[in-house]
């Protein structure tokens, strides 16, 4: 698109049904553009769908949630040399459109982050979920040192150094693809901004939504948080970080 290598990673599990629609508003407005299907592992054709709508697959054996999924893709984008990786849902929430923004925002800083509670569209949450989020974003605002307002956000983009970084180390954990992944990357150096969009409601699947749920995900949230904060970051991660080349890829000793 502007003469950087992308590549949009699309986590999917069992999403066979909306993967043609998605991927074709992929290829429509972002011209150029590689895709990456990672089926994680899925009981239905979610990987034999995306291959026919022209996108590449990776298959993982077993369900290991998004996390599993993205530690996937940042590893195919490092070692196949993209400059760019993209996250983007497969249910249809995340609108391609904002993928621009997204982009240029990335001039800036090594993460970039589509937030839906930035004065863009009208999704909204309450209760529970509500003060997990409002409490995230307090806490990860004073950690990368800028005005964040949806930490849990999986519409995001990032650089080829933190592309490197996230193939060397991501995790997996309920909530580490979003919480735990921002705040690894701010302690180790690594700049994170957000950008205003607007979510859509998915195409499959069904959100889930109780208040017993939302009490969990409160305690959930915060208990990634701490675990977030205190963790020791291996050293070879701030050599990432503090390295100044930004030549093409080199080897990893990638390890699971």
């Amino acid at each position: 698109m502007d003469g950087r290598k992308i590549l949009v990673i699309l986590p999917a599990w069992n999403e066979a049904e909306g993967l043609p629609g998605i991927l074709g508003e992929i290829r429509a407005q972002l011209p150029g553009v590689d895709t990456l299907v990672v089926d994680d592992g899925s009981t239905d054709r979610t990987a034999e769908v995306a291959a026919a709508a022209g996108s590449a697959v990776a298959r993982l054996p077993y369900n290991l949630g998004v996390g599993g999924a993205m530690r996937l893709g940042y590893r195919y984008a490092h070692l196949h040399g993209y400059d760019v990786a993209i996250q983007i849902d497969s249910d249809g929430q995340h609108d391609p459109s904002y993928v621009p923004l997204l982009l240029e925002k990335l001039n800036e800083a090594d993460l970039v982050i589509g937030a839906r509670f930035d004065g863009e569209g009208d999704y909204k949450v309450r209760g529970p979920r509500k003060w997990a989020m409002g409490l995230l974003s307090t806490v990860l605002s004073r950690i990368t040192r800028t005005r964040l307002t949806d930490t849990t956000s999986g519409f995001r983009a990032c650089n080829r150094k933190l592309i490197e970084f996230f193939a060397t180390w991501y995790p997996v954990e309920y909530l580490g693809d979003t919480v735990e992944s921002m705040v690894g990357a701010a302690r180790c150096g690594f700049t994170v901004r957000q950008v205003p969009v607007a979510m859509r409601e998915r195409t499959t699947g069904r959100p889930s939504a109780s208040p017993f749920k939302a009490m969990i995900y409160l305690a959930r949230a915060g208990l990634v948080l701490l675990l977030a904060m205190i963790r020791r970051m291996p050293d070879n991660l701030r050599a990432i970080a503090e390295s100044k080349d930004d030549s093409p890829v080199r080897e990893l000793a990638l390890k699971s």
